[in-house]
């Protein structure tokens, strides 16, 4: 996200009047609620993670252990315990 200059986008009297309330300070001006996006719509991020826990479930299916899991893919047992959770509960 960068700054925009309100008086370069928004007209004067629009200024002015946000001037009144807010006077040289940032003001961070949400999205509409339809053009939000949600988490990790713009990177492959939320398919990395899915993938990865895919990966985990079907490891804990093939007998490995919470602790191994845990120390292979880097995450706390709790996590691993999570992940086993909803993933099994995706699948039931």
């Amino acid at each position: 996200m960068s700054y925009q200059n309100a008086e370069k986008i928004l007209p004067l009297e629009l200024v002015g009047l946000i001037q009144k309330y807010v006077d040289g300070k940032y003001i961070y001006i949400p999205r509409k609620e339809e053009n939000r996006k949600s988490w990790g719509e713009n990177t492959s991020t939320r398919n990395e993670l899915d993938l990865r826990n895919s990966n985990i479930y079907n490891d804990y299916l093939l007998g490995l252990d919470v602790s191994s899991l845990a120390e292979k893919y880097y995450l706390s047992v709790k996590s691993i315990q999570r992940i086993i959770l909803n993933e099994k509960n995706k699948s039931a």
